[in-house]
């Protein structure tokens, strides 16, 4: 199974060149995608509607979007409101069905300067062959460390191991099951996204925890980073004259599914995004 965390800056490739097509052909490599700034009706992208630009162009895959920044771009054409959402968000894109998905909006802190957003995080148990399998699509805010933690913090609070609905049906005339059973949710998860944080900072270190002194312990539920130790890097950027490298993108599984880590890599020749595709293969 081949994962992808991959931020596509709204379809601007590092040459600053609009062109969704060369995300959308990153994405088709993968079985389970989690991306990150994904536009709807933005001026800067043409107005264009990318979750659905990409569920066509992409044709036989399952798709769901998050508007964690959601605005009124509706317009009035003949004497009726046309209505139209500007939105900004994560999206997930997998090979099976998404078998439910919900949104976490999380804490946002007001600024003077400079500019901070809305940002949420896309849970989703995706039908993979050999079983459900629970991925989230996370964006923590760009601006301080603090804000981060509390995200992270909200995030771990609401991950809770129950899918959208469970219990018995008790009005069954109503369908609120529609006859299915309980939606499976796998305690294990997978996070991938733009934490915009580098390996073994205060936010890295409060999702993958402490590491147990007991040769070979792992704690249950604790997450493990792909691509502990191999130096990777999935940003770079001139910061005060300096060229940066940094790992901002990151996957994290749950320690149960490390055993079955295959491989992991980035895309660093890739031009389509400011951000390099991050990829790893579990056997799975």
């Amino acid at each position: 199974m081949r994962l992808l965390s991959f931020n596509i800056q709204y379809g601007f490739g590092a040459d600053g060149v609009y062109d969704l097509t060369r995300a959308a052909e990153v994405i088709a490599g993968a079985d389970i995608a989690c991306l990150q700034e994904v536009d709807r009706h933005w001026q800067r992208s043409g107005f264009d509607d990318q979750p659905a630009r990409l569920a066509e162009i992409l044709g036989d895959r399952y798709t769901v979007f998050a508007p964690g920044f959601d605005m009124d771009a509706s317009t009035v054409k003949d004497g009726r409101v046309v209505n139209r959402r500007r939105q900004f968000g994560p999206m997930i894109v997998a090979h099976w069905p998404i078998l439910w998905s919900r949104v976490h909006l999380l804490p946002l802190w007001p600024m003077l300067d400079p500019i901070n957003t809305q940002t949420c995080a896309l849970e989703a148990c995706i039908a993979a062959p050999r079983g459900p399998v629970r991925v989230v699509s996370v964006h923590l805010a760009h601006v301080g460390v603090g804000e981060r933690l509390a995200q992270i913090a909200a995030l771990k609070a609401a991950l809770v191991p129950v899918g959208p609905w469970s219990g018995t049906d008790d009005e069954p005339a109503r369908m609120w099951t529609e006859g299915q059973a309980e939606p499976p949710c796998p305690e294990e998860m997978i996070w991938m996204g733009d934490f915009n944080c580098e390996p073994g900072c205060k936010e890295y270190q409060e999702i993958v925890g402490e590491t147990p002194y007991h040769p070979g312990a792992r704690y249950r539920g604790a997450m493990v980073d792909v691509a502990a130790g191999l130096r990777l890097y999935t940003h770079e950027k001139m910061i005060a004259g300096v060229r940066r490298l940094r790992q901002l993108d990151h996957i994290l599984i749950d320690a149960r599914l490390s055993p079955r880590l295959a491989r992991v890599w980035v895309d660093t020749g890739c031009p389509a995004s400011d951000h390099f595709p991050l990829w790893a293969e579990i056997d799975r």
